[in-house]
């Protein structure tokens, strides 16, 4: 099986190349109010986490996925795979912490990172604020794995925010109820027990943390945090409802990201 197929990666535009890498419980089509205006100047590469969107599911092992590296693993081999020349990641949520291992592993496939949501620990740890108490975070995988769809259908809603645009919870809901039980469950685990902050000082490449000012599953504390880990960090906060700015406020979001690639 090749790695474009896995990943079900597709390329748009030419340029300087450009990765866009989606959260947990999504696919690719997120970025799709962002893709078409970067690949107007970029080669933008799109692909689906193994175990989402189209990627190969039966690729999905339980063993290699039981950390974030698995994925970032595979974003280098993607990278590898369609370009030679460094990449800005773009990734959301979960997908932000793929990007840094990546970078880490991989540095000279990187030239920058944007981290949309983005959170390295979400549990509070001493003078640490990551917006959850463990046993938050405990109770949500026990709910998540007794009733995922029902669990899917109330946590959607909460995560995207955006209460004007309530079809925007509504396709975010049938994203989640669309990835394969299993799979999700498993990732959810990975995903939220997660501590990377050890990782955040072995970033040295150009990074953009992008917040939401009101983000139920990464609230602005994060961001500070992430401004003061990461060694060559910026910090834009924008004013939006909700942890996927790259669908409730795009023209926001690019202005951001367009800001930062003007300053590499």
């Amino acid at each position: 099986m090749s790695v474009l197929t896995r990943n079900n990666v597709h390329v748009l535009g030419s340029g300087p190349p450009m990765v866009f890498v989606h959260g947990f419980g999504c696919d690719q089509n997120m970025w799709r109010l962002l893709a078409p205006h970067f690949a107007e100047k970029y080669q933008v590469i799109l692909l689906d986490l193994v175990g989402s969107g189209n990627s190969e599911h039966s690729a999905y092992d339980r063993d290699k996925y039981a950390t974030l590296q698995g994925h970032a693993d595979d974003l280098c081999e993607v990278l590898a795979a369609v370009t030679s020349a460094p990449a800005i990641c773009v990734g959301h949520s979960v997908s932000s912490m793929v990007g840094l291992l990546a970078n880490v592993k991989c540095p000279d496939a990187f030239a920058a990172q944007v981290m949309v949501g983005p959170s390295p620990c979400y549990v509070n740890d001493g003078d640490y604020v990551g917006g959850f108490e463990l046993a938050d975070i405990q109770s949500l995988l026990e709910t998540l794995e007794s009733n995922y769809l029902g669990w899917s259908s109330n946590m959607a809603p909460a995560i995207m925010g955006a209460p004007d645009q309530p079809e925007l919870a509504v396709e975010l809901t049938n994203s989640f109820c669309r990835t394969d039980p299993d799979i999700a469950k498993h990732f959810a685990r990975v995903t939220f027990l997660s501590d990377l902050r050890a990782e955040l000082p072995k970033l040295n490449a150009p990074t953009l943390v992008l917040q939401c000012s009101d983000d139920l599953i990464a609230p602005v504390a994060v961001g500070q945090y992430l401004s003061r880990t990461i060694p060559n960090c910026m910090l834009r906060i924008i004013d939006n409802v909700g942890h996927c700015p790259h669908l409730s406020a795009p023209s926001a979001s690019v202005a951001a990201i367009e800001e930062f690639l003007a300053t590499l």
